[in-house]
Protein backbone atom coordinates (compact mmCIF):
# COMPACT_ATOMS: atom_id res chain seq x y z
CA UNK A 1 0.00 0.00 0.00
CA UNK A 2 1.25 3.46 -0.84
CA UNK A 3 1.72 6.10 1.81
CA UNK A 4 0.94 9.68 0.85
CA UNK A 5 1.26 12.96 2.66
CA UNK A 6 -1.63 15.23 1.73
CA UNK A 7 -0.94 18.92 1.46
CA UNK A 8 -3.11 21.32 3.42
CA UNK A 9 -4.84 22.51 0.24
CA UNK A 10 -6.09 18.99 -0.56
CA UNK A 11 -7.51 18.50 2.93
CA UNK A 12 -9.18 21.92 2.92
CA UNK A 13 -10.73 21.23 -0.50
CA UNK A 14 -12.72 18.43 1.13
CA UNK A 15 -13.46 20.00 4.50
CA UNK A 16 -14.59 23.30 2.96
CA UNK A 17 -16.13 21.80 -0.20
CA UNK A 18 -13.98 24.03 -2.40
CA UNK A 19 -15.22 23.73 -5.96
CA UNK A 20 -14.08 22.44 -8.39
CA UNK A 21 -11.08 21.04 -6.49
CA UNK A 22 -13.14 18.97 -4.07
CA UNK A 23 -13.76 16.31 -6.73
CA UNK A 24 -10.17 15.06 -7.02
CA UNK A 25 -9.34 15.73 -3.39
CA UNK A 26 -12.43 13.87 -2.15
CA UNK A 27 -11.49 10.89 -4.33
CA UNK A 28 -8.10 10.76 -2.61
CA UNK A 29 -9.74 11.05 0.83
CA UNK A 30 -12.14 8.24 -0.12
CA UNK A 31 -9.23 6.03 -1.21
CA UNK A 32 -7.71 6.52 2.24
CA UNK A 33 -11.02 5.67 3.91
CA UNK A 34 -11.29 2.48 1.85
CA UNK A 35 -7.74 1.42 2.79
CA UNK A 36 -6.36 1.84 -0.73
CA UNK A 37 -3.90 4.44 0.53
CA UNK A 38 -2.30 5.27 3.85
CA UNK A 39 -2.71 9.04 4.19
CA UNK A 40 -0.83 11.45 6.43
CA UNK A 41 -0.91 15.16 7.14
CA UNK A 42 2.19 17.01 8.33
CA UNK A 43 1.91 17.95 12.00
CA UNK A 44 2.41 21.65 11.36
CA UNK A 45 -0.38 21.56 8.76
CA UNK A 46 -2.95 20.54 11.37
CA UNK A 47 -2.72 23.93 13.07
CA UNK A 48 -3.09 25.71 9.73
CA UNK A 49 -6.12 23.59 8.88
CA UNK A 50 -7.71 24.36 12.25
CA UNK A 51 -7.04 28.07 11.92
CA UNK A 52 -8.64 28.28 8.46
CA UNK A 53 -11.58 26.06 9.41
CA UNK A 54 -12.24 28.06 12.57
CA UNK A 55 -12.35 31.30 10.58
CA UNK A 56 -14.94 29.89 8.18
CA UNK A 57 -16.88 27.40 10.31
CA UNK A 58 -16.39 28.45 13.93
CA UNK A 59 -14.50 26.73 16.72
CA UNK A 60 -16.87 23.83 17.39
CA UNK A 61 -17.22 22.79 13.74
CA UNK A 62 -13.47 23.19 13.20
CA UNK A 63 -12.73 20.84 16.09
CA UNK A 64 -15.27 18.31 14.82
CA UNK A 65 -13.70 18.46 11.36
CA UNK A 66 -10.25 17.81 12.83
CA UNK A 67 -11.61 14.87 14.82
CA UNK A 68 -13.03 13.45 11.56
CA UNK A 69 -9.68 14.03 9.86
CA UNK A 70 -7.88 12.04 12.56
CA UNK A 71 -10.17 9.06 11.97
CA UNK A 72 -8.72 8.71 8.47
CA UNK A 73 -5.28 10.35 8.48
CA UNK A 74 -2.10 9.79 10.42
CA UNK A 75 0.23 12.61 11.36
CA UNK A 76 3.74 13.00 9.95
CA UNK A 77 6.07 14.36 12.62
CA UNK A 78 7.83 17.67 12.25
CA UNK A 79 10.95 17.95 14.36
CA UNK A 80 14.23 19.82 14.30
CA UNK A 81 15.69 17.47 11.69
CA UNK A 82 12.72 18.09 9.37
CA UNK A 83 13.08 21.86 9.78
CA UNK A 84 16.81 21.67 9.02
CA UNK A 85 16.14 19.52 5.95
CA UNK A 86 13.47 21.95 4.77
CA UNK A 87 15.95 24.81 4.99
CA UNK A 88 18.13 22.98 2.45
CA UNK A 89 15.35 22.46 -0.12
CA UNK A 90 15.14 24.91 -3.04
CA UNK A 91 11.40 25.43 -2.59
CA UNK A 92 10.20 29.02 -2.42
CA UNK A 93 7.47 27.97 0.02
CA UNK A 94 8.94 27.06 3.41
CA UNK A 95 5.70 25.52 4.70
CA UNK A 96 5.71 23.14 1.72
CA UNK A 97 9.42 22.42 2.22
CA UNK A 98 8.68 21.41 5.83
CA UNK A 99 5.86 19.17 4.60
CA UNK A 100 8.22 17.59 2.04
CA UNK A 101 10.80 16.90 4.75
CA UNK A 102 8.12 15.44 7.02
CA UNK A 103 6.94 13.21 4.15
CA UNK A 104 10.46 11.91 3.55
CA UNK A 105 11.01 11.26 7.27
CA UNK A 106 7.69 9.38 7.41
CA UNK A 107 8.77 7.21 4.44
CA UNK A 108 5.95 8.47 2.23
CA UNK A 109 5.87 7.34 -1.37
CA UNK A 110 4.01 10.44 -2.51
CA UNK A 111 3.01 13.98 -1.69
CA UNK A 112 -0.44 14.95 -2.96
CA UNK A 113 -0.97 18.64 -3.67
CA UNK A 114 -2.64 21.04 -6.04
CA UNK A 115 0.57 23.10 -5.98
CA UNK A 116 3.43 20.88 -7.20
CA UNK A 117 5.67 23.94 -7.72
CA UNK A 118 5.64 24.53 -3.96
CA UNK A 119 7.41 21.20 -3.51
CA UNK A 120 10.32 21.91 -5.83
CA UNK A 121 13.32 19.88 -4.73
CA UNK A 122 11.27 17.36 -2.77
CA UNK A 123 12.88 13.96 -2.43
CA UNK A 124 9.38 12.46 -2.43
CA UNK A 125 7.38 12.14 -5.65
CA UNK A 126 4.70 14.83 -6.00
CA UNK A 127 1.32 14.24 -7.66
CA UNK A 128 -1.90 16.19 -8.01
CA UNK A 129 -5.03 14.57 -6.55
CA UNK A 130 -6.26 13.75 -10.07
CA UNK A 131 -2.96 12.10 -11.00
CA UNK A 132 -3.03 9.97 -7.85
CA UNK A 133 -6.61 8.89 -8.53
CA UNK A 134 -5.46 7.72 -11.97
CA UNK A 135 -2.46 5.86 -10.51
CA UNK A 136 -4.74 4.09 -8.01
CA UNK A 137 -7.25 3.27 -10.75
CA UNK A 138 -4.55 1.70 -12.94
CA UNK A 139 -3.07 -0.19 -9.98
CA UNK A 140 -6.52 -1.64 -9.23
CA UNK A 141 -6.82 -2.79 -12.84
CA UNK A 142 -9.84 -0.62 -13.57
Amino acid sequence: MRTALLDVNVVLDVLLNRQPHVIGSAAVWAAAERGKLKALVAAHGVTTIHYLLRRQLGTLRARKALAALLLVFGIAAVDEAAIREALELPSGDFEDAVAAAAARKANCDLIVTRDPKGFRGSRVRVLTPEALVEVLRVAAGE
